[in-house]
């Protein structure tokens, strides 16, 4: 007898005392069995809460080191400084491979679908959520590890032996791809269209992610050529590059179809909090299209803002400031005038420029730099973050100390005066602000957020208006409809204070690339643009160990995550006393090149499940 179980916490009870027969007899408080969940819509909500909190999400604020795999951030915690050491990525460093959670997906449909307990209306919706769900899953898979197996009924043993008929191929990824886009059609009718539900699915949330999988889909059929290695006859792996142009009209269209949502501009007299506020307002936030949500009252809670505030702001002592952004990074942010170029810390003869505020280094760049990124001379929860790195004196050495705000006497003085930041950066300390950066994105800024006992609430937003848009001007882009492409490109652009529109003739897949990478920094898109578009083994190509001046540029190589520290100037009764310089680091922590190989567009399959399964074949490259 197949069987839907679920662990309900919420639902044990303290029971009075009984006899040992009443006791052998009574029914279980911690399960749940099909008849019981589908007899009540309560039930059957707490069913689907277990259904979507176990939807699995490669990175996510509750993670926060799987941020520092690639080129976005360092990683300040010495059990995590084996990222930046290890030159090549395993084949299954993001094996995914879960069809347990797929079954009991299928035996909610398939059970909910009999239910007559459930009012239809109510029923519907469950099923839509369901299968919402399940087209999730597999667009989990298919990034992952290529075309799967496509199982939609609950496969039961029949213990005859023998389990040959339970044993099913892959099929092609092309066919995944088209499977979560009918579904998404199929349940957009039956979701509700109400922009204020944020943590179920919606008409709006099914459109998302059918224009994202459809933008993949199309991408990969579309710079597949380039790399002919990376497929499978049997097209498991690989989509025919003919079936780009109807990806990008699938698209173009899902973006279009959204309506009722809008960026998120609550605060236009500071761009840069108003981005950061973005992805912690849950009032009326207009923007936000699905998400997976915390809650404090329920103790659901998360760690982003315990593990990645700076010290300066930290409420359990030294805990903190894990996440150190990297310049690769930052230096990607463009400067008002529509152009890119690399911090300016040094004149054309390599003299340093000396600011007057460490702050100035970065003024006059697109506001969301300040929106994710705490930089020297910015504030957290009122607090200035304490970043440098030491004092330069008029010969050129440097006074420093090994510990956050460690003292010295300066030549000449008399008392010790603080010779390097509460924030460090100090190399090899963890913590510190080893590149010269802290994360702002998602950051909370609520007291208490950032100890032991209580932590956050921010939740982790999965689907938002602007990807729907970037994603709506890559597909116009991709169609060779620059003049559309250009306008959904300037609304998210304008947002970021970038006031000079770009023209259609500007337009380029350099700039479709590079608006994707600040706009959605730290929100788990990265590794899967780069995998798509084909630029992930050109990009971390293990070789170059040089920082990209060309941040403009899609295939630069960007394989070490470099620093920028801030230096004070002691040289009492020169013109530059007082003033700040810069000076660009490699942490000693990173050692190796970040190499990604042509097995690593598709995880490993791992053998236990090709034995069990022959049927199942191998990854190329592997």
């Amino acid at each position: 007898m197949k069987k839907l179980t679920i662990t309900l916490l919420a639902l044990l009870a303290v029971c009075g005392g009984c006899n040992d027969e009443d006791f052998l007899n009574r029914e279980p408080r911690n399960i749940l069995l099909n008849e019981q969940i589908f007899s009540n819509e309560q039930l059957t909500l707490s069913a689907m809460a277990d259904l979507y909190d176990r939807f699995p999400d490669f990175q996510r604020t509750d993670r926060w080191y799987e941020f520092t795999n690639f080129d976005e951030a360092f990683a300040s915690n010495s059990g995590d400084y084996f990222r930046h050491q290890n030159q090549e990525y395993n084949y299954d460093s993001w094996n995914y491979w879960d069809y347990g959670y797929l079954r009991d997906l299928n035996l909610f449909i398939q059970q909910c679908s009999q239910a007559t307990a459930l009012a239809p209306a109510v029923r519907d919706r469950y099923l839509a959520e369901a299968r919402f769900i399940r087209a999730g899953v597999y667009f989990e898979l298919v990034k992952r590890m290529g075309g799967v197996p496509l199982i939609l009924d609950p496969l039961t043993y029949d213990f005859s032996g023998d389990a040959t008929s339970l044993r099913n191929p892959r099929k092609k990824e092309s066919d995944i791809y088209d499977f979560i886009i009918s579904e998404m059609e199929a349940v957009q009718a039956v979701l509700p269209s109400d922009p204020s539900i944020k943590g179920r699915a919606t008409k709006a949330a099914a459109l998302a992610m059918e224009t994202r999988a459809a933008l993949y889909a199309g991408s990969i059929a579309r710079y597949g050529v380039n790399t002919p290695q990376v497929s499978l006859s049997g097209g498991e792996v690989g989509i025919p590059a003919e079936r780009a142009t109807g990806y990008y009209q699938t698209a173009l269209k899902a973006a279009q179809a959204i309506t009722g949502y809008a960026l998120y501009q609550k605060n236009p007299a500071n761009l840069a909090d108003n981005f950061a506020n973005l992805f912690l307002d849950k009032a009326n936030n207009p923007e936000v299209i699905f998400v997976y949500d915390y809650k404090l009252k329920s103790g659901k809670i998360v760690g982003w803002t315990l593990d990645n505030s700076p010290l300066t702001s930290a409420e359990e002592g030294t805990n903190g400031g894990r996440l150190n952004p990297s310049l690769n990074l930052v230096q990607s942010f463009e400067k008002l005038d529509n152009t890119f170029a690399p911090l300016p810390i040094s004149d054309a003869a390599g003299n340093p420029i000396y600011y007057s505020n460490p702050a100035d280094l970065f003024a006059g760049r697109d506001a969301r730099l300040a929106g994710t990124v705490l930089y020297p001379g910015t504030s957290f929860k009122g607090k200035p973050v304490d970043i440098w790195a030491g004092y330069q004196l008029g010969n050129g050495s440097v006074v420093t100390a090994d510990k956050p705000g460690g003292q010295k006497t300066l030549p000449g003085g008399t008392t010790p005066v603080a010779v390097i930041g509460r924030d460090g950066p100090i190399d090899g300390l963890e913590y510190t602000a080893q590149s010269g950066f802290y994360v702002r994105k998602y950051l909370d800024p609520t007291v208490g957020s950032a100890q032991i006992g209580t932590q956050s609430e921010v939740w982790w937003v999965r689907y938002r208006y602007a990807e729907v848009l970037l994603n709506a001007a890559e597909a116009a882009f991709e169609l060779g409809q620059k003049g559309v492409a250009v306008d959904y490109l300037n609304q998210v652009r304008a947002r970021a204070g970038l006031t000079t529109p770009l023209t259609a003739a500007d337009l380029t897949f350099d700039r479709i690339v590079h608006e994707r990478k600040v706009e959605l920094a730290f929100e788990g898109h990265e590794l899967w643009d780069y995998k798509r578009w084909r630029l992930a083994h050109v990009v971390w190509n293990g070789a170059s160990t040089e920082l990209t001046k060309n941040p403009g540029k899609a295939d630069d190589p960007s394989t070490r995550v470099f620093g920028l520290w801030p230096y004070k100037v002691y040289d009492p009764g020169q013109p530059n006393d007082g003033k700040w310089l810069f000076r660009q680091v490699l942490p000693s922590r990173v050692t190796n090149a970040h190499r990604f190989r042509l097995g690593n567009y598709y995880s490993f399959i791992n053998d236990d499940i090709r034995a069990n399964n022959p049927l199942i074949v191998r990854n190329p490259n592997q």
